[in-house]
């Protein structure tokens, strides 16, 4: 929960309340305390359910809670008198009575790939995903190359963002890229070929297009 009231949020993520974007130190109590109310906003909770919640099953005087009214407020710069926020009922408890809203975070939108991957071994196309690409004579592989000098789990294919590696797997026969055989992992680019064993394949990179255009006759 966070919950903006004048020029103060609390963050019970963090455990943290700023005024005026400045960190200001309470007691936990006392940050438990202005919590409860806000969450109940604008409630007014007992004495006795304040008691229950901060100090469950213990015995506190009045005093205690009197005393982090009295840190809360000065934490937040509410006046006892005339009090903007936590309002006072007496003989019976408290409630948070002033503005408040919580702060949600902002949705996140589900990236659009900007760019396509592609194998190509012959006149067979494999399309390559985001994350992990698993090469292999294994039918269980993410990508099935059937052929004797390719080992069951041979090399595994890595895109993350525009980033493409890719990786021996203890291969028998080896990973190469340009030729060069690999000892670890080794970034992709447009154009690479890539032999798994003697397996040639073509890594291509596509710019992902637009909407599609009306055909004409």
């Amino acid at each position: 929960m966070r919950v903006r009231f004048g020029e103060c949020v609390l963050d019970s993520e963090t455990r943290e309340l700023r005024v005026r974007g400045t960190a200001v130190h309470v007691s936990p109590k006392a940050f438990q305390f202005l919590e409860l109310l806000l969450e109940n906003r604008p409630r007014a909770l007992s004495k006795d359910e304040i008691h229950e919640k901060l100090w469950p099953g213990t015995f506190v005087s009045d005093g205690t809670l009197t005393s982090l009214l009295a840190e809360v407020r000065s934490a937040i710069g509410d006046e006892a008198h005339e009090s903007k926020f936590v309002r006072t009922l007496h003989r019976f408890g408290y409630a948070f009575s002033g503005p408040a809203e919580e702060i949600r975070p902002a949705q996140r939108h589900a990236r659009t790939p900007k760019l396509v991957y592609r194998l190509f071994w012959g006149g067979r196309e494999i399309a390559l995903e985001e994350g992990e690409t698993v090469l292999g004579r294994d039918p269980d592989a993410t990508a099935f190359i059937d052929h004797a000098s390719v080992s069951r789990h041979h090399a595994r294919i890595v895109i993350s963002g525009d980033r493409v590696t890719v990786e021996d797997l203890q291969s028998k026969n080896g990973t190469f890229v340009g030729g060069k055989k690999l000892a670890s992992p080794a970034l992709l680019s447009d154009g690479d070929e890539l032999k798994l064993g003697s397996v040639a394949l073509k890594f291509r990179v596509f710019p992902l297009s637009g909407s599609t255009a009306t055909a004409e006759d």
